[in-house]
């Protein structure tokens, strides 16, 4: 359609509801009627005329002046893809192409560099690396804010433009200009493209029967997949397990009922979360139904700055509930809910609708959860032990036995443990070694499981 055209069906559009408004004002009818019309009239004038003829001028000048000729589907959406982003970070418009992608996105299968990412005051924010992503493997970071990508700044660009620009096919490069809180200059960060395919939950057992689960990112599979996990690791311990590490650090988020169904999955009743918004289908409750799977036994769960939205859920509905404690520090505190409207175009909008409440009330937005156990984010130096060795009293000259023989064990004792089971072992202190954070929960975990052992005695 030509920009005449266009202009001529806008005018016409606005000049019908004036006419409406008019006849509806002054038109007397049946009371079930007149209700109606009164709706209908209040609708009418809570619409800005004065900005939609605003709004007509504008794309009637910048279609005849502007130094380029612009498609004018362009320009329109354009205006649409404004008229959302200037909500809110999260609040997006979806060409049929991105509306695509966000598609395989939640399926756990898709092209780009691996990072969940917002809006903050003009570049792009890193909510979150994926695991097992090139992001993650180039070290990108919580927080970061990319101001380029390549040679093009961010700075003008929606977060659609950008991400656009971040997914390309894969095994080619791109180049990031990271700020890092902490860096006194730019990071110029070489990313390269890749078929993302996120396993949204992995597995494997720490010390003393005490399980590990890490939720990457919340997917529709995500439930049965945890359920399958958790009986991978009793299957593995040979027994049902003490206590249990639940890992949802640097997790972006992703699918609502996913996140009910992990929550749901370590409580017996009991409200996890609730929504509310301005209109009716916003207004949620979800409840928790019977079947523990740890069986009331201890749950430390772990959070970051990295950890939003869906995480944030469980996060907060284990913890109100009384059912885990909550270790690390802060979550990102994305409390907001969106809903993907499909148009008629195969386009769709992300639309913000609601806010997310904890079962006490309490909302995530802004605020995000604060764990009961801070863990800080230190950088640990293993100390060279000293050459002289640490002198106890089995080394004093003239000691005192200990009244049951040799306490060295036998060549047949120490070959007790198996070459491969040795090599588990080097694996996980390594692991731990190496992340802090999850050798403290480790450690909260055995002091809560003793706790309770004690209490049952």
């Amino acid at each position: 359609m030509s920009t005449t055209g266009i202009k001529k069906v806008l005018w016409i559009g606005l000049g019908a509801l004036l006419g409406g408004m008019t006849v509806v004002g002054t038109t007397v009818w049946a009371d079930r009627e007149e209700v109606i019309l009164n709706e209908q009239n209040r609708a009418v004038l809570s619409l800005p005329l004065k900005e939609l003829r605003g709004f007509v001028e504008v794309f009637e000048r910048v279609s005849q002046d502007y130094v380029d000729e612009v498609d004018d589907k362009k320009l329109l959406e354009g205006a649409i893809s404004g008229m959302l982003s200037s909500l809110d970070p999260h609040s997006a418009y979806l060409p049929p192409k991105d509306y695509k992608e966000m598609e395989e996105h939640t399926t756990g299968k898709f092209g780009g560099l691996g990072m969940e990412v917002g809006m903050e005051d003009g570049y792009v924010k890193v909510i979150s690396p994926i695991d097992d992503t090139p992001a993650q493997a180039a070290g990108i970071k919580a927080g970061d804010l990319i101001v380029k990508l390549d040679d093009e700044p961010v700075k003008g660009k929606t977060l659609g433009e950008a991400v656009k620009i971040m997914r390309g096919k894969p095994g080619t490069d791109l180049e990031l200009t990271i700020i890092r809180k902490g860096e006194d200059a730019p990071l110029n960060i070489k990313i390269t493209r890749a078929i993302i395919k996120v396993k949204s939950v992995k597995q494997r057992m720490l010390k003393d029967g005490v399980g590990y689960l890490r939720i990457s990112q919340f997917q529709t599979r995500t439930g049965s997949d945890l359920k399958k996990a958790m009986h991978k690791l009793e299957e593995e311990h040979g027994e049902p397990l003490k206590g249990l590490v639940l890992d949802l650090r640097n997790n972006p988020g992703g699918v609502l009922q996913a996140a009910i169904q992990v929550s749901d999955a370590f409580l017996n009743d009991g409200l996890i979360v609730y929504t509310e918004g301005r209109i009716k289908n916003s207004q949620m409750r979800f409840e928790s139904e019977m079947g523990d799977l740890m069986d009331g036994k201890p749950i430390v769960v772990l959070i970051n700055e990295g950890s939003a939205s869906a995480s944030e859920i469980v996060a907060g509905a284990l913890q109100d509930q009384k059912r885990a404690l909550i270790a690390g520090r802060t979550s990102f505190g994305k409390g907001s809910v969106q809903t993907l409207l499909q148009l008629n175009n195969g386009a769709a909008i992300k639309v913000t609708t609601a806010r997310y409440y904890t079962p006490s009330g309490r909302s995530i937005q802004a605020e995000g959860i604060v764990p009961d156990v801070e863990i800080a984010l230190v950088k640990l130096e293993k100390l060279e032990a000293s050459k002289f060795g640490n002198i106890k009293e089995k080394n004093l000259t003239g000691h005192l036995s200990n009244g049951h023989g040799d306490s060295k064990k036998s060549d047949t004792e120490k070959s007790e443990i198996t070459d491969e089971e040795k090599e588990k072992a080097d694996e996980l202190q390594a692991l731990l070694d190496k992340d802090y954070e999850l050798d403290e929960a480790l450690r909260i975990l055995k002091a809560m499981t003793l706790a309770q052992e004690m209490v049952r005695k």
